[in-house]
């Protein structure tokens, strides 16, 4: 009897040391406290769940495309761009697109405009100056000249000379330059300084030619032919000189479609004005002076025909 009441008292205290053990926790705390759910909650959750599982496992899986389905956007480009004609015969050359990359206008030197302000000052100059002369060289073109070496000696003077054969000089440079810009020509030098180069590579040209002439005249003792020869080529200059002025005027300031229009009528009028000079006062001399028509040709070829040519070929025109 006395072992059971000890055996007794043993479990009572083991089981009053064990629930001094335990850790009560205050009612305040943020330990989530397991609550009840019902069926209907649990359904739901669980079929969230399926759902995001599903979806999950979508997007990391190749679909396969429906070949019955329609391509809108390749249904649309074959609609617009694909060509339906036949042997692309009927392809227009040129595009009705308003649109496109569009293209560089080249723009033209501006002391151009300068310099030819500069000229035309320059021929006023010379007119107040010396209108008689000036007049003088027009008139040439509509009166047919005497054949005698007095009045045609006596028609401008030397100054006079000096002056209309400088503005043709520059005006004719001027002209050559503009041209060669036209045709995309290029040189070693450009600018300012081409259009130097050529009014002086001008100037010396007939410069010498006229001192060839005079050269040839006194040697022969053909001095009054050569006057007259000489007379008719100035005149000729000078008259074309006139045309030139104009011409560069427009060269300057007109579109670049329609400078083969200006360069048509320019050399139409050069050639009447030659025709109409030139040749009617050579005939002139011609028939007073017989000499062989070979050394004409000769004259002709050697100093009319082949210096045009040798600048023609230099400037590469």
């Amino acid at each position: 009897m006395r072992f059971i009441v000890v055996v007794f008292l043993l479990l009572l205290s083991g089981f009053s040391g064990l629930h001094a053990q335990q850790v009560v926790v205050p009612a305040d705390t943020d330990v989530a406290q397991p609550q009840h759910m019902t069926v209907l909650d649990s359904v739901a959750q669980a079929t969230a769940q399926r759902q995001q599982f599903v979806s999950d496992s979508a997007a990391t899986a190749f679909i396969m495309p429906d070949s019955n389905r329609t391509n809108q956007l390749t249904a649309l480009l074959l609609n617009n761009d694909l060509y339906k004609g036949h042997t692309f015969l009927d392809i227009p050359f040129t595009s009705k697109k308003k649109f496109g990359d569009g293209r560089s206008r080249k723009s033209r030197d501006p002391w151009i405009i300068v310099l030819i302000i500069a000229l035309l000052l320059y021929t006023a100059m010379l007119n107040l100056s010396m209108g008689n002369e000036v007049k003088g060289v027009f008139q040439s073109f509509y009166t047919k000249r005497s054949s005698q070496p007095e009045k045609d000696d006596r028609q401008i003077n030397a100054w006079a000379f000096i002056g209309l054969f400088l503005l043709f000089g520059l005006t004719f440079g001027l002209f050559l330059y503009q041209l060669a810009a036209y045709n995309n020509v290029y040189y070693v030098i450009s600018g300012f300084r081409l259009f130097i180069a050529l009014s002086i590579i001008i100037i010396g040209l007939f410069a010498v030619k006229f001192l060839i002439l005079k050269v040839l005249g006194f040697l022969f003792d053909i001095n009054r032919v050569v006057g007259e020869y000489i007379t008719a080529l100035y005149l000729t200059y000078f008259n074309i000189t006139f045309v030139f002025l104009p011409v560069v005027v427009c060269f300057s300031l007109l579109a670049s479609a329609l400078i083969p229009y200006l360069l048509a009528l320019a050399l139409f009028l050069i050639v009447i004005i030659f025709v109409w000079i030139y040749l009617r006062s050579s005939v002139n001399i011609i028939s007073n002076f017989r000499f062989h028509k070979f050394y004409l040709f000769v004259y002709l070829c050697a100093l009319e025909i082949c210096p045009i040519l040798i600048l023609i070929k230099v400037l590469d025109l």
